[in-house]
């Protein structure tokens, strides 16, 4: 009979840091192997590490632990810690928050992604750390209020919550050993409920410090310093560090989104033995038996479909019996054969983790039911003869091997708690994956992944790690991009990388530099306003529609759409010209055919950006792409702009032959330069403070070419007309006509015209200025310093080909993005653009650009951050010594000089030294600068309650803690200082 799947839980992400790994595949690798990984400290090691020398040198003392490397290193910038509240916080919470995140990636889901409800379920062993922290004697009562906040189990899964704004349950699970895996328990208990539609399940056993432990005969901990699960020399457990963390979804939702899961949780249960056993920390067989059963009956499943049990495996004399014992009559009684099922003892490998140790035990599981390989129970030697042996469903692997049990592969984990709180999960292996597509996805030339992360030194690691891995495993570029563009969060420092491969991406995630690669920071206050500025006549080129159709989502239905308001056969003409690259150049060069192909491009790339979340604050066009501005301000509607571009086209076209000449100097110099020359030629644009354009006939302007030789630069544009001159004049009567037909609306939003002035939304248009600016010259100059007033640190965006409108932008201290950054447009042009502009914080919707992909599982952020180590006192900073008295004494004042004489006047206050002084001391950074902001920094409104307590002290004036909130850098704070210090009353004059 068909199992009802409908309440299966699915593991979609992993992390965990284990005792003798980097990673988990490291971690798995060792397993499989039968490695222990425990480590032996000298007295040296010891010592460094606080451990008191007479317990170095006690004879019963062991020194061996599962010793997890970095555990004091945390990315506390990354979840806008404060150095000073990370030193507070227990590594156990510092390394909860860094899997939680990193597990989440590893289900290819934003960490900061709200579109799930997410629930966290976490627990965390007793905390060494603030135990460190009370003995050394340096908590005053707030910092102690932090240390309790940073360190108590009660905060931790709320603090998650928090820190990844995850809107779940959020519940702290504490049943000591067994703690994690009635987590999982009750994470799925959540899922079924309809509690939350994600889990995440975290938890941490990290010693501190980390050592090893004083055997006690007759105790539970090795002599020996190994632990030996079921094995004839087991003597005891030995001690681990280790977090673990997984995601969980309802099968059937993570299946339906793509998700290929580590495995499949089919049924869980939790019990208590209760007071039926020897004693408190005694386990009960019949709690054990009892919780196995009740697991297999949740899941639906007998004992002969079981293939693998993964054990509490303590290695001590009394649990390994009770333990072997209730397994085998619970398996046994629902019907596993003997023989049948390979048992598995993290512990043995690892130590035990406490907290964690279920979780990990469940991580392993689910890697033996994904791998099918059995690995070997580590140091096992011969099977402990307390064991009862016969009719035993169990058997010790001694070797890695092969699943050989029952299909589908399934297994079972348990963990039993301190106090006879049992918890045993059911898993089995992932279903089989949908077909994917291999290889390229033939509809795109090209890629964009996306990189971030919250310091230049993790995203340059982040980088090389990615592309390492895609060098290794080749997956489909689209996956990758998809990947990282919806399962990443964006944050402040980021990489764009374009190429055409899955290898090209990787060579250039490798190098950080070079074509194709672009770094920045987004900026902390949002993204700078977005102008669109639009090209006029000259940039065209055949085919120059290709690249952003290859490009663009959505700039061929718009193309498509626009050239449907031209007639049918302009639309045909203006379709082979800008989709063929082997169009007659000569022939798109005529303004009859150039204008309204520059119209049509312009216009379908402005629409594809508004679809990729690029919605412009302004626009701006220069001479033809004005009419652009205008239809997409809203100004003209479509098929008007269409009929008036094409007539404009067509009857410049029929104006006499003229040219034109760039020259690299002003207005100014150019008239001067003009009447030196004596030729007939007139200004047609002033485009900077350096660059102009005259215009008249060929023959005068080639006279005038010549005459400037070595006088100044200057350069012929490609075009047959003098636009903006006298020779254009035929043109201006028919289009005076046509403008009288067509109905012209205010902007919707601001248009920086060619006569210098910025028409905000609403301002009336008169239809005849479109004739009037055909003929009058281009101020683009004077309309980027509008647009630079209105909209001041605007980023300019050149929606069309070519790259001339953004050097005009640049050389008026503007930052400009062209789409196309050489003289022929390419799809990775436009591709590193849009990589550009979200490196600027621009909120690109990368996801459209990824093609047919599928999200992934890739390597993820790349922990490494700075040490943070419990403070021994907490003095206050250098930084506020210098400028503060004692804390909560007001500065101390100079005596006067003798009797009758006039006190000395108070030193001016210094309000920003002041101020720099506490957030030193209760933030933790040293160098501050005047904008940056506390929050920002890692202040919450605790802090800033603390802030306003000292300076209301040393001021004597009390600081209303509504105006910090309000004013939240360092230089806004010095100015409520210096304000409310001016206010305060006068000390008394002595004598």
């Amino acid at each position: 009979m068909t199992r009802d799947r409908s309440l299966d839980i699915a593991v979609t992400g992993v992390s965990g840091r284990f005792p003798g790994s980097r990673d988990l595949a490291e971690w798995w690798e060792a397993l499989v192997e039968g490695r222990v990984l425990t480590t032996r400290y000298d007295k040296r090691r010891l010592r460094e590490a606080g451990v008191p020398r007479s317990l170095v040198d006690d004879p019963e003392f062991v020194p061996v632990h599962g010793h997890l490397d970095d555990a004091d290193r945390f990315e506390n910038a990354l979840f806008r810690v404060s150095p000073r509240e990370a030193e507070m916080m227990d590594p156990q919470h510092r390394l909860m928050l860094e899997c939680a995140w990193a597990a989440l990636e590893d289900a290819a889901t934003s960490p900061l992604d709200t579109t799930l409800t997410t629930g966290v379920y976490a627990s965390a062993s007793g905390s060494g750390y603030l135990r460190a922290m009370l003995a050394g004697g340096g908590l005053d009562p707030m910092s102690l209020e932090d240390a309790i906040h940073g360190n108590e189990p009660d905060f931790m899964a709320s603090l998650i919550s928090y820190k990844l704004n995850l809107t779940g349950p959020a519940i702290a699970v504490q049943t000591a050993c067994s703690s994690s895996l009635v987590a999982l328990h009750t994470a799925v208990q959540a899922l079924l409920n309809g509690e939350c539609d994600q889990a995440l399940v975290v938890g941490a056993g990290v010693a501190h410090p980390q050592a090893g432990h004083l055997h006690v005969p007759g105790g539970i901990h090795s002599a020996a310093g190994a632990c030996r699960p079921f094995d004839e020399h087991a003597d005891g457990v030995v001690a681990g560090s280790g977090v673990a963390c997984v995601v969980l979804r309802r099968l059937e939702d993570a299946l339906a989104d793509g998700a290929e899961p580590y495995g499949v949780v089919l049924g869980t249960a939790v019990n208590n033995d209760g007071s039926a056993k020897a004693g408190y920390y005694a386990p009960s067989a019949d709690g054990q038996e009892t919780v196995i059963r009740s697991a297999l009956e949740a899941a639906d499943v007998d004992g002969a479909s079981i293939g693998y049990l993964e054990t509490h495996g303590t290695g001590t004399r009394v649990g390994d019996p009770i333990e072997w014992f209730a397994a085998s009559s619970a398996l046994r009684a629902v019907g596993a054969a003997p023989g049948q099922v390979a048992v598995g003892a993290l512990k043995a490998n690892t130590g035990h983790l406490d907290n964690a140790a279920g979780l990990a035990g469940l991580i392993k599981a689910l890697f033996v039911v994904r791998e099918g390989v059995i690995p070997p129970v580590a140091g096992f030697t011969r099977l402990n003869p307390l064991l009862d042996t016969e009719d035993s469903p169990l058997y010790v692997p001694t070797t890695a091997a092969s699943w050989s049990g029952p299909e589908p592969r399934r297994a079972g984990v348990s963990s039993f708690g301190v106090g006879g709180t049992n918890a045993h999960a059911v898993v089995e292996a992932p279903p089989a994956p949908a077909p994917r597509h291999d290889g390229q996805d033939q509809s795109r030339t090209g890629y964009l992944a996306l990189l971030s992360a919250a310091d230049g030194e993790a995203l340059a690691r982040s980088a090389d790690r990615l592309g390492r891995h895609l060098a290794a495993h080749t997956p489909a570029p689209a996956d990758v991009t998809l990947t990282l563009a919806t399962g990443r969060a964006a944050l402040p420092e980021r990489l764009a990388v374009t190429g055409r491969t899955t290898s090209g991406l990787a060579e250039r995630l490798t190098a950080g530099a070079g074509p194709g690669v672009v770094r920045g920071r987004a900026p902390e206050t949002g993204p700078a306003p977005l102008v669109l500025a639009f090209p006029g006549q000259g940039t065209q080129r055949p085919g120059m529609a290709v690249p952003f159709a290859e490009a663009l989502p959505g700039f061929a239905e718009a193309l498509t759409e626009c050239l449907g308001a031209f007639e049918p056969g302009t639309a045909a003409e203006l379709e082979r010209s800008l989709h063929d690259p082997a169009f007659p150049e000569k022939e798109l060069a005529r303004t009859r055919l150039a204008q309204p192909a520059l119209f049509a491009v312009e216009y379908a790339v402005a629409a594809a950006l508004r679809g990729l979340g690029l919605v412009p604050r302004a626009v701006i066009g220069h001479s033809l792409g004005e009419v652009t501005a205008a239809c997409v301000a809203g100004v003209l509607e479509l098929p008007d702009a269409a009929r008036f571009v094409t007539l404009r086209g067509r009857v410049m076209q029929d104006c006499p032959e003229g040219a034109m000449l760039a020259l690299g100097c002003g207005e100014d110099a150019a008239r001067e330069l003009l009447a030196a020359a004596g030729l007939p030629l007139e200004i047609a644009a002033v485009n900077s403070p350096d660059g102009s354009v005259v215009a008249g006939t060929p023959e005068a302007v080639g006279e005038f070419e010549t005459w400037l030789a070595g006088r100044g630069a200057a350069q012929r544009l490609r075009t047959t007309r003098a636009f903006h001159s006298a020779l254009i004049e035929s043109a201006l009567p028919p289009l005076t006509a046509e403008l009288s037909r067509i109905t012209v609306h205010p902007p919707t939003l601001p248009w920086a015209v060619n006569d210098g002035r910025l028409l905000l939304p609403g301002a009336e248009v008169a239809p005849e200025s479109f004739a009037a600016a055909a003929r009058n010259p281009v101020r683009f100059a004077r309309a980027l310093d509008a647009l630079d007033q209105h909209l001041p640190g605007a980023l300019v965006v050149e929606a069309g080909p070519g790259r001339t409108l953004s050097a005009l932008a640049e050389a008026s201290d503007l930052t400009a993005v062209p789409l196309a950054s050489g003289r022929v447009a390419r799809t990775e042009d436009v591709l590193t653009a849009l990589g550009a502009l979200w490196t600027r914080g621009q909120p690109l919707a990368a996801d459209r650009l990824c093609g047919r992909g599928r999200r992934i599982r890739l390597p993820g952020y790349s922990f490494a951050g700075p040490r943070r180590t419990a403070p021994e006192a907490a003095p206050p900073s250098e930084a506020h010594r210098r400028v503060t008295a004692a804390p909560g004494t007001a500065a101390p004042r100079p005596e006067p000089a003798g009797p009758g004489a006039r006190p000395a006047p108070p030193e001016p206050l210094d309000a920003s030294a002041r101020v720099a002084g506490l957030w030193a001391e209760l933030l933790g950074h040293q160098e501050i600068d005047e904008t940056a902001d506390f929050f920002a920094l890692g202040g919450d409104s605790l802090l800033v309650t603390r802030l306003a307590r000292r300076l209301s002290a040393e001021l004597g004036v009390r600081v209303p803690i509504r105006e910090l909130l309000l004013a939240r850098t360092l230089d806004r704070q010095a100015e409520v200082v210096t304000a409310l210090a001016a206010r305060a009353p006068a000390p008394s004059p002595v004598g």
